[in-house]
């Protein structure tokens, strides 16, 4: 047990200037850009699902918070808001850069996400057929989230947001390498990386926690080799951090949110047991 707990910690704590230094340039991008992007994706058009496809790759939840308020005020379509939940990254890309994932593999992942916001948004979009007008919005929810913080500096908010990753990581951690310690590494990999279908589904089910949790613990899994690449693509693709959340929040149907759900759940699931029954591998 203390060997488990020092090893993680120290594991821990060798992450922590990596993810500090990499929050400490998102956070000044995010900063400089964000205005600029929700605009970009108000005046998309027919092209947003493209557009919200590309955007939402960009780490962090903060455009998936942006585009559950466009969505709900009907600025932007319902595949574009798709669009831009499959591809968020929120936590994955940080997590990975600090430990030293080949960027060939990190490519890889966003890519694929993109792409397949990309296709869903617009398969969404002709099925749905749902006309929006182009009201004006105010969106005043646009930083009521857990990852931006527009009063605060981009320091204390990169400190603040390594300080959480850091404590998910850790938790998270503790928890894999006392299962692994207790049960065997082969009885707890087995458990999700040897079923095609249940694992998923279950990965899935991680991926609808609202908030950075759910990208953490995918993540997390994928890496110490817990779950294989369809299990951590159906979790990361249905995970859009608290996207979700502030669309069940700001959105006038219920209902329709929990449409716009289901459509995530099932996209990123099958995409998964695709990606397992084919064999194929992600790194």
């Amino acid at each position: 047990m203390f060997d488990v707990l020092l090893d993680t910690m120290i594991d821990c704590l060798k992450l922590i200037p990596f993810l500090l230094f990499t929050y400490l340039i998102m956070e000044y991008i995010e900063h400089k850009t964000s205005a600029k992007m929700k605009q970009a994706v108000e005046k998309s058009g027919h092209y947003g699902p493209i557009l919200g496809g590309l955007v939402g790759a960009f780490p962090q939840c903060g455009f998936a918070a942006a585009a559950a308020n466009l969505y709900a005020g009907r600025v932007i379509s319902i595949g574009t808001l798709i669009a831009v939940f499959l591809s968020t990254s929120d936590e994955m890309l940080p997590i990975f850069i600090s430990e030293a994932v080949s960027p060939i593999i990190i490519i890889k992942i966003l890519g694929l996400k993109v792409i397949i916001g990309i296709i869903a948004g617009y398969i969404i979009d002709m099925v749905w057929r749902v006309k929006h007008a182009k009201e004006s919005m105010n969106i005043k929810n646009f930083c009521e989230h857990e990852h931006c913080n527009c009063e605060n500096g981009i320091l204390k908010s990169a400190i603040k947001h390594t300080v959480q990753i850091t404590i998910f990581i850790f938790v998270i951690s503790i928890i894999l390498n006392m299962g692994i310690e207790l049960f065997g590494e082969d009885i707890f990999s087995n458990l999700l990386l040897n079923r095609p279908i249940l694992g998923e589904m279950i990965a899935g089910l991680f991926g609808l926690i609202p908030n950075c949790a759910a990208s953490v613990i995918i993540t997390q899994l994928y890496l110490q080799g817990v779950i294989g690449s369809g299990a951590m693509m159906s979790g990361l693709l249905i995970s859009a951090g608290t996207g979700i959340l502030i669309l069940f929040k700001v959105n006038t149907s219920v209902k329709e949110s929990f449409k716009i759900m289901g459509l995530l759940y099932v996209i990123g699931v099958t995409v998964g047991i695709i990606i397992e029954l084919l064999g194929v591998h992600i790194g």
